[in-house]
């Protein structure tokens, strides 16, 4: 099933995958804040994935929370983006991309 291929639910909230439900990215995003967030949340994923062979317990918290902060910011986790004002959701990503910069830097194009 490729991206575009995934199951919505009726109210277009959650997406469905293999019977689960998840949550789905906040579709208020913009485009570029929403490229910008999947980019840290690739790059931290593979950062988990390096870390656990090679790392400590400290370098995987701190990798994870990058996760964490990037779905935040997609709206994955937290208050759900459909109980949030359009200037609570725009905070909330503008402050993950900050936040995200800060720890890791994007590479320069």
């Amino acid at each position: 099933m490729t991206r575009r291929d995934v199951e919505h639910t009726p109210d277009g909230r959650w997406i469905v995958v293999d019977g689960r439900r998840w949550r789905r990215q906040d579709p208020g995003l913009p485009e570029d804040a929403a490229a910008q967030l999947r980019s840290h949340l690739g790059r931290a994923r593979a950062a988990v994935r390096t870390v656990q062979r090679d790392g400590t317990d400290e370098e995987l918290r701190a990798v994870r929370d990058r996760v964490g902060l990037a779905k935040l910011g997609l709206g994955e986790r937290g208050t759900p983006w459909w109980e949030q004002s359009p200037a609570e959701r725009e905070a909330r990503w503008s402050e993950a991309l900050a936040q995200l910069d800060a720890q890791a830097p994007p590479e320069p194009a």
